[in-house]
């Protein structure tokens, strides 16, 4: 760069040339907005609704860029559920043999969801195994390409459609979005997404949002470098424990973001009531974060407007029931 800073692993034209790769094959989600929602907030929450995509969440927009521009004889990849399913459709859409490896506690919903795609699932145990070993065994035993769930440029290029569209989404809409808040796993949809809205409105702020038992991104970016969650840490936000922060993720978030927030459970649980009752969308925990920080007050949110990701919906109906239920 000019500045004299190293390149990012991904830049604007790799969202926009994701965007040409995917128009058509993934869904356009829509941008929801409920007068209730801006009542709680004082201002405007613009949501986008991810948990509308194919396969229920942002992931499949990833996978199929990574999958339609690699053209590989055969995949594995490994994930908790949504970049599994992503990847399973998207392998199936252009005839390339997929295995997902996945925790044997990922959301039932999320296990049946992969093998209905017709991948072939091989589970591990997540306290006691590594996720990343397997893959790489299976790769090296089958010539399978090795597809990461987030620290990827073509993953990260593929969500960053998600911020791409809630921009322009926006701007049809005569409004210029003040601030945006995106959830945070290893870190693929919000570089993606920061790459997309910092470029098209770059006096925007952009905030990763966590659960507080994974607060590794916010943690890394007050301290400058990657740093790890604590062993043993609990949230019901399954889509979202990843141990920490992503190499190349982290390279674009610690250049483009405002920084990190983050929400309980129970502010989670609250949002995820929210939207259902005034959005009419079933939403994840770990789809839910951003819009509890900005229900929680993370964020000014007072005469502002605000750009909210739903990150995915594929929540196990056993769960969800509790969540309505006020159990969680």
């Amino acid at each position: 760069m000019a500045d004299g800073s190293p390149e990012l692993p991904v830049a604007f034209a790799d969202v926009a040339a994701a965007a040409d790769r995917l128009r058509g094959i993934a869904v356009e989600t829509p941008l929801l907005e409920s007068d209730a929602l801006n009542a709680l907030a004082g201002g405007r929450l613009l949501v986008k609704a991810e948990p509308l995509q194919r396969t229920g969440s942002f992931k499949f927009r990833g996978a199929y860029n990574a999958l339609a521009t690699l053209r590989p004889p055969a995949v594995v990849a490994y994930s908790s559920g949504n970049h599994a399913q992503g990847v399973a459709l998207a392998a199936r859409l252009l005839g390339i043999p997929a295995t997902i490896v996945m925790p044997a506690d990922a959301p039932k919903i999320k296990l049946e969801g992969t093998r209905a795609l017709g991948a072939e699932v091989v589970t591990y145990e997540r306290d006691r195994e590594d996720r990343e070993a397997i893959g790489a065994a299976i790769a090296e035993r089958t010539g399978a390409v090795l597809i990461r769930p987030y620290d990827d440029p073509l993953i990260m290029a593929g969500q960053g459609t998600v911020g791409l569209e809630l921009a322009e989404q926006a701007a049809r809409r005569g409004c210029r979005l003040d601030a945006a808040l995106v959830c945070c796993g290893g870190g693929g949809l919000i570089a993606g997404c920061a790459t997309a809205l910092r470029h098209l409105v770059p006096e925007m702020a952009v905030h990763a949002v966590e659960p507080a038992a994974y607060d590794d991104t916010a943690r890394s970016l007050t301290a400058g470098r990657r740093e790890a969650n604590r062993p043993g840490a609990r949230s019901f936000c399954d889509a979202l424990l990843a141990p920490m922060p992503g190499e190349l993720t982290f390279a674009v978030n610690r250049r483009l973001l405002a920084g990190g927030l983050t929400v309980s459970d129970a502010e989670v649980a609250h949002a995820m009531r929210l939207a259902f009752r005034h959005l009419k969308v079933v939403v994840e925990p770990g789809g839910a974060v951003a819009l509890a920080a900005a229900l929680a007050g993370r964020v000014e949110t007072r005469g502002r407007t605000i750009g909210i990701v739903l990150s995915g919906g594929n929540v196990d109906p056993a769960l969800f029931v509790d969540v309505l239920a006020g159990h969680r």
